[in-house]
């Protein structure tokens, strides 16, 4: 799409970069677009995706005290982890639903960083889980390099604010 009838498609040029964010328009489209077929049938993807975290990283197993003694087959059927999953889940859409308000986004991965230091979780564990996810969102989805690039792009935006409060540096 061309001059104006992209200026008002997008509700804006769709290619500023967010100064918060650093996600344009499109990029945040893309990443919204494909999150919705993965959040189609979240509590399995989600499922999914901390299998595929356990498998390719073990010790991270071990913060899931309702799950490390459990064979992967029997996850599905523990109550107490599937919680987990729905809130994971659910926290994952919620940010990427508001990327247009990044101030929100930050103060919700203000939250999860606390929450998870207090759980001793480093870097290296979320790391780890972008690792799988983006794996999992190539084998899944199929994105295109530049879908791809603006997941890149989001989960930094998101840890770049996790980390701050994870170290405890945020005054929390």
């Amino acid at each position: 799409m061309g001059g104006w009838l992209s200026y008002l498609w997008w509700g804006g040029d769709p290619d500023v970069v967010n100064p918060i964010s650093g996600l344009t328009r499109r990029e945040i489209y893309a990443v919204q677009r494909s999150w919705a077929l993965v959040h189609k049938d979240s509590t399995a993807n989600g499922i999914e995706l901390l299998k595929r975290l356990f498998r390719a990283y073990p010790e991270t197993k071990e913060f899931f005290k309702m799950v490390r003694k459990l064979p992967e087959e029997e996850y599905e059927r523990n109550f107490q982890f599937k919680a987990h999953v729905i809130n994971l889940m659910s926290s994952l859409d919620q940010a990427v639903k508001t990327l247009d308000q990044p101030e929100i986004v930050i103060e919700m991965m203000l939250k999860i960083g606390d929450s998870h230091r207090k759980r001793k979780l480093q870097e290296q564990h979320f790391y780890d889980l972008k690792d799988v996810l983006v794996k999992m969102l190539i084998e899944v989805l199929k994105p295109d390099s530049s879908t791809l690039g603006a997941w890149a792009k989001t989960v930094d935006f998101w840890y770049k604010h996790i980390f701050v409060s994870l170290s405890g540096t945020d005054g929390r």
